[in-house]
């Protein structure tokens, strides 16, 4: 199979190239060669920028199936879109939970849940915009491939190389033991999905040739933030006392994998789906091990969010001063 990657060296791109190579498939990446520019060798390696709209290397060749992992903007899928044309057979974009509205959605809810209103342009990808743009990205796939469209639609992706962060700060964390500050509610549902889990399905997607639209959430039994944390320490082989500590005092507005209760049901979403379509399910603490071990193999460089030791101190006194 002949797979031409729209992005293909960061994280979620990076998960599918690596498991689209063991496969023996060929991989064609598009990108600017900024981003860890020497992985992949054996991979054909095609520059431009998106985000420009420098698409020229892309003005040859044909292939099986393109996976877009880098259209964020309604623009940049329009041009990949035009270019490519019918030189590619399956056309999958990677989404995300944030197309759905948020209002009156209940535990459960499978792909046919509501989508937001869709965006075109907006300055800033932010809380407000980024979901929106996503739908209008989605509908441009659809409406020029039909039939020959994926969408895929990851919840919150974790594992080794995650930049984003959420699972590596409560694993590392976790890793030291003792009291441990959580600003929100143990009972909080947490949905992760391992990012090889993703680009395992995105590879079965391919080669069954499977249109629509698929969760992909993990993992396979429900867990909540405080199973997670639990989990984290017990792979790490301590001892874990989450003391919940009021919101006010996590430092910023968003704390890693912290939801308010009103967004706990987009933390709850089906995917059976997905599962049928041949996600697999890698247990979560196979999952925490891994990002701990990739973690500490990297130096444990700082994470730029969460509480730093400081701030869980006080925090932890204002709200349980023993």
């Amino acid at each position: 199979m002949r797979i031409l990657v729209l992005g293909g060296t960061s994280f979620v791109g990076r998960a599918i190239v690596d498991d689209a190579l063991h496969s023996g498939a060929e991989v064609s990446l598009f990108n600017r060669g900024r981003t860890n520019p020497g992985l992949f060798p054996t991979a054909r390696h095609l520059i431009g920028d998106r985000d420009t709209g420098d698409l020229d290397a892309l003005g040859d060749g044909r292939w099986d199936a393109v996976v877009d992992v880098s259209g964020y903007r309604p623009r940049q899928v329009d041009q990949a879109v035009a270019t490519l044309g019918d030189r590619v057979g399956r056309y999958l974009y990677v989404s995300s939970h944030a197309v759905y509205r948020r209002a009156g959605l209940a535990p459960g809810s499978d792909e046919s849940a509501p989508l937001r209103a869709p965006l075109l342009d907006a300055e800033h990808l932010t809380a407000e915009t980024y979901g929106r743009l996503k739908v209008a990205c989605e509908e441009r796939v659809t409406a020029r491939y039909g039939g020959r469209a994926t969408i895929v639609r990851p919840g919150k992706v974790a594992g080794p190389h995650d930049e984003h962060r959420g699972l590596t700060y409560w694993a590392r964390r976790a890793a030291r033991g003792g009291r441990i500050a959580l600003p929100g509610r143990p009972e909080q549902p947490v949905q992760l999905v391992d990012v090889r889990d993703l680009a395992r399905l995105v590879l079965r997607l391919l080669r069954d040739d499977r249109p629509g639209a698929f969760h992909a959430v993990g993992p396979a039994e429900p867990t909540t933030l405080g199973g997670l944390i639990a989990t984290c320490a017990e792979v790490a082989g301590t001892e874990a006392d989450i003391v919940p500590v009021p919101p006010e005092t996590a430092p910023g507005p968003f704390f890693p994998l912290v939801r308010a209760e009103p967004l706990w049901p987009g933390q709850q979403r089906d995917p059976a789906r997905a599962r049928a379509a041949g996600l697999p399910a890698t247990p979560l603490a196979v999952t925490v091990a891994d990002v701990l071990a990739w973690d500490r193999g990297r130096g444990e460089p700082p994470l730029g969010h969460g509480f730093t030791p400081e701030q869980e101190a006080r925090a932890l006194t204002k709200a349980d001063p023993r």
